[in-house]
């Protein structure tokens, strides 16, 4: 029995070793992950390469099974990790286990101008899609904010591409860091929903890669985000989801992405442009059908079996799919078959913080007469709070971005428990009607008759908060369309107007991704800018209405006062909306700030402005000297100091001004900014590094980036429309 038990140890112990000598490498976990794509690519057959190239499902496609690589799984969205939808079918699959941490949407992170508390939200929500098992993040998204009528600006960063590339690296670092891979959308030129399915923009290069391509460029080249998304339009002629100019050339050729391109839901047209034209994986074209079934299954889809066809019959070169393979590979060997790939978790009390805390940075104070802000816990015995907005959720609808939360306090449940039940009374006032993507439907609610219950309960109040804005219907702040106008919706400046008639201590709350024309701005004594705050919305309102907490956001895009004042909106319907086929950026680099400065348009609020409930003083610039070569850096020096009773933070935003140039120049530029926070009476001395070769602009003769010699205007302030302290350098 002995020697049984040892023979058979002993071919035991041989088919061990055997099957160790023949372990792929691509499983050996300690092997650089090039070396692990090219076994993993040695492996697998034509067949299972161009799998790996199309959707098996809404949101998955296919790994090697034969191989043990998995599938890639993606989700929605930038501000929460959507739910569980059916496998071949956009309705949800009612799991009660995918609610998720709401955050706040990206304007309001964009409006902290903290690039620490943007690490934190992409370490907070990667954390959540890591729970979840997700390969892919969708986000986040960084398309400029051109017009204020764009139905998913509230997904993005703001109108100033330095703005949002320093805030969009340190969200792809925390999301990536849990191994989960973020995808920067949309690539390029999405700047508006209004025939965004095949819209051809036409603008300069300069334009291209002075406003456009930025943020883009840092997510590849600083960040190193794993994944990106192409555009649903068309640029110079091309779906940008295969767009050589776009993905060939620039992403993949100048900048040296080394990760996945994802194409749009639907954004693919051509199997020929999409081999061809960089786009690597294929995601969600018009199918109705499972793998083999329905009019147009997966198996249909123009990077599946035509793709295939063509590899077998020679059209197509092996070495393209082999470099699609190997970009999907490396994606997967960074994330699901990583061997330092953290553990997640859901809807924790840290998430929860995170979202709090970005809230409460986010949002910004506009107007504050007479000190009405803040208002403290009592102070006043009976306080309106009417509108909508103070009630409705605001994490549903808007498309893709539309959330299945754990939790969502609302303003309203956040000020009654700030101020107490007996003191808060409540009313409607307006109302729209339900989220229904793709349509408008109206609320059945008489709006007269809103109106007079709420002038009722105004008239009887010692003050009041009108809660409103903007929502996630249809032409509001959502995907799929643009808004028709820059008025507050459902009757809100009728309503506002009414309300002061009662009570002139009223004040105005706005939650909106966007800007909104304000008639009743001279009218009104205080005026928020509160975004959409997330499942903390309520408590974080009530901390800054309270003063217990003091704002410090600032805005990342200018509000016009009308829309004819918006440089997109300036010259007409060719630059804004086109004319449905063909669209000129007519108004060039000259986008936001940019353009209210050169025209000498004053907008209805500066980009960068927010007020505090303290004061600062921004002391003298200095840099470390006034002559500089193009290779330099230089170090700015100034000092700020609390002048007021409370605590508090100023964002100071550094702005260049090139006076004398051979192509038009903006009259300022953000090139750096710092948060800065400071107890009562402290002066803090702050340092700045502004690189040179970043005063540089887009030389469309030469092809490259270009600086001339001479003077240049370093300009110190916080805000665009509020510059205090100015130097002048010199560049050799």
């Amino acid at each position: 029995m002995k020697s049984i038990f040892l023979a058979v140890a002993a071919i035991g112990a041989s088919l061990l070793v055997t099957a160790q000598q023949k372990q792929p490498i691509y499983l050996d976990l300690s092997k650089p992950i090039e070396e692990r794509v090219e076994n993993a690519l040695s492996l697998m057959a034509a067949e299972e390469k161009v799998s790996l190239c199309y959707a098996q499902s809404k949101f998955s496609s296919k790994g090697v099974p034969r191989l043990g690589i998995p599938e890639v799984w993606t989700d929605d969205g930038p501000h929460g990790i959507r739910e569980e939808v059916l496998w071949d079918e956009w309705g949800g699959a009612n799991w009660t286990n995918d609610s998720c941490t709401a955050f706040p949407a990206l304007t309001c992170l964009s409006a902290t101008f903290n690039p620490k508390l943007s690490l934190l939200y992409g370490t907070s929500i990667g954390e959540e899609a890591r729970y979840r098992n997700k390969t892919v993040l969708l986000g986040p998204g960084v398309n400029i904010y051109r017009t204020p009528l764009n139905g998913r600006n509230f997904e993005y960063l703001g109108e100033d591409p330095y703005l949002s590339s320093r805030m969009v690296v340190p969200y792809i670092q925390g999301v990536q860091s849990i191994g989960v891979a973020a995808c920067v959308k949309h690539f390029a030129l999405n700047n508006q929903e209004a025939w965004r399915g095949h819209i051809n923009v036409d603008l300069s290069d300069r334009a291209l890669n002075e406003i456009y391509l930025p943020a883009f460029k840092a997510a590849v080249q600083e960040a190193k985000v794993w994944s990106i998304m192409g555009a649903y339009n068309q640029f110079r002629g091309r779906h940008c989801c295969h767009n050589d100019l776009l993905l060939n050339k620039i992403l993949k050729g100048d900048w040296k992405f080394d990760g996945v391109v994802i194409s749009d839901w639907g954004g693919v047209h051509d199997t020929d442009q999409a081999v061809n034209n960089g786009l690597d994986l294929e995601m969600g074209t018009y199918t109705d059908g499972l793998t083999t079934k329905g009019k147009f299954p997966y198996s249909d889809y123009y990077l599946a079996n035509p793709f295939l066809k063509g590899i077998k019959e020679g059209k197509y070169d092996i070495t393209l799919l082999d470099d699609k393979s190997r970009r999907i590979l490396r994606l997967i060997f960074r994330t699901t078959m990583s061997p330092n790939r953290p553990f997640g978790r859901f809807v924790s009390p840290q998430h929860s913080e995170a979202a709090l805390r970005i809230a409460q940075e986010g949002i910004v104070l506009l107007k504050n007469e007479q000190q009405f802000f803040p208002v403290p816990a009592g102070q006043y015995k009976k306080i309106a709070v009417i509108g909508e907005n103070a009630t409705r959720s605001l994490v549903i609808g808007g498309g893709s971005s539309s959330l299945k939360v754990a939790y969502e306090q609302s303003p309203l449940e956040g000020l009654t428990a700030k101020y107490g039940k007996d003191h808060i009374v409540y009313s409607l006032g307006y109302a729209s009607g339900p989220a229904v993507y793709g349509r408008e439907e109206p609320s059945k609610l008489n709006a007269d008759s809103l109106i007079a219950a709420a002038m009722d309960v105004a008239k009887h109040a010692d003050i009041v908060f009108f809660i409103g804005g903007l929502n996630k219907n249809h032409f509001q702040d959502c995907e799929g369309g643009d808004r028709q106008s820059l008025s507050l919706p459902f009757g809100q400046d009728k309503l506002i107007d009414a309300l002061l008639k009662v009570n002139k201590n009223t004040a105005v709350v706005l939650l909106s991704g966007n800007a909104v024309s304000m008639p009743w701005v001279n009218k009104v004594p205080a005026i928020i800018q509160g975004w959409y705050l997330g499942a903390e919305a309520g408590n974080a309102l009530a901390d800054v209405i309270s003063g217990e907490v003091n704002p410090s956001g600032k805005l990342p895009f200018s509000f016009p006062k009308k829309l004819e004042d918006n440089a997109a909106h300036f010259y007409g319907k060719i630059s804004y909306p086109g004319d449905s086929v063909n669209q000129y950026y007519k108004e060039d680099i000259l986008v936001g700030y940019r353009w209210f400065d050169t025209k000498k348009i004053a907008p209805q609020f500066s980009f960068g402005f927010g007020l505090s409930y303290t004061s600062f003083d921004l002391g003298p610039l200095s840099t470390d000297r006034l002559t500089y070569s193009k290779d330099d850096v230089i170090r700015v020096k100034f000092t700020l100091k609390n002048t007021g009773s409370r605590y508090g933070a100023e964002v100071a935003q550094l702005y260049v001004n090139d006076p004398i140039c051979t192509v038009p120049r903006p009259v300022k530029e953000l090139k750096a900014f710092e948060k800065v926070f400071l107890q009562p009476g402290e002066t803090k001395t702050v340092e700045l590094d502004v690189k040179v070769a970043d005063f540089a602009f887009y030389d469309e003769g030469k092809k490259d980036w270009n600086i001339e010699a001479g003077d240049f205007m370093l300009q110190m302030g916080n805000s665009s429309g509020n510059i205090s302290q100015k130097i002048k350098i010199v560049v050799k």
